[in-house]
């Protein structure tokens, strides 16, 4: 099942993918948005199965306020090589904000406050049954979907303190969506899929899930120690190598380009760069 949050005028709403397109219904038919129907996809799909095709809709990020955005920094052994680190022993984490998420086909918004905006492909995790002291072996069964995530960076920001957290979370600088695939589609934990970052059709990051240092189960047993995790809270799982920031000559997003993510099986997140009005 591939589910989306949509908005069409004034109205939001929920849809699934069928063979003719989206169906959907506004969140007020449907008494919630996708995060409320996360413990029960199997009939959210029932109650969409009939709905009206979607035609004149804007994509919206498929948990829009999700209550923890949970990032893993150098979680790809290349990419924590290229920073300058060793490979690490315990998952880096840091928190993004829910101001910060564009959907598919929004503008990522380059701040007036620097110019040094970077993309990062990275597989999104959307938790569905929540839990706390997780056991890594049940893990994959608090996974409600999985979806696509481009952690822009703001880097003069994020490397301003130890702390990264302010270059991780301008306004509209992290696209997330399109679609919220579940497990079933997927290789179990979503392991050994081709992740790319495409900007302006040239290939800039190009690596395997099956890469991660921390897998998908991993990070969630791992955070479950500390927190309890909560339906449709978000886990992003790092970046492989080759961000703008550590190539020679450096390459920085800007207004007029485009930023294509790819996850084999998953889809695409495409949205164009703009600069802050």
């Amino acid at each position: 099942m591939r589910f989306i949050s949509y908005a069409s005028g004034t109205d939001e709403g929920v849809a699934i993918k069928s063979p003719e397109g989206y169906r959907g219904r506004p969140v007020a038919e449907l008494g919630g948005d996708l995060k409320s129907h996360l413990m029960d996809l199997p009939g959210l799909a029932k109650n969409l199965d009939d709905a009206p095709l979607l035609a004149d809709f804007r994509y919206l990020p498929p948990i829009q306020r999700p209550d923890k955005i949970l990032c893993i920094g150098l979680n790809y052994a290349a990419h924590s090589a290229e920073s300058g680190f060793e490979v690490p022993g315990y998952p880096t984490v840091f928190a993004r904000f829910a101001n910060s998420l564009v959907g598919h086909g929004a503008p990522l918004v380059r701040p007036n406050a620097s110019d040094l905006l970077d993309y990062e492909c990275e597989l999104a995790v959307v938790i569905g049954a929540g839990g706390r002291h997780i056991d890594e072996a049940d893990a994959l069964a608090h996974v409600a979907g999985y979806s696509l995530f481009n952690d822009g960076s703001v880097r003069d920001f994020q490397m301003k303190s130890p702390q990264w957290t302010m270059g991780k979370t301008f306004d509209d600088t992290g696209a997330f969506g399109p679609e919220l695939v579940t497990p079933d589609e997927l290789p179990v934990g979503c392991t050994g899929l081709g992740i790319r970052t495409v900007l302006n059709g040239d290939v800039l990051q190009q690596a395997n899930t099956a890469d991660l240092i921390f897998g998908v189960a991993n990070l969630v047993a791992t955070l479950s120690e500390a927190m309890t995790l909560e339906p449709g809270d978000v886990i992003v799982t790092g970046t492989p190598d080759g961000v703008g920031a550590l190539r020679d000559p450096q390459i920085w997003m800007k207004p007029g380009d485009e930023c294509r993510i790819e996850i084999d099986r998953i889809g695409a997140l495409v949205n164009p760069v703009v600069q802050e009005s």
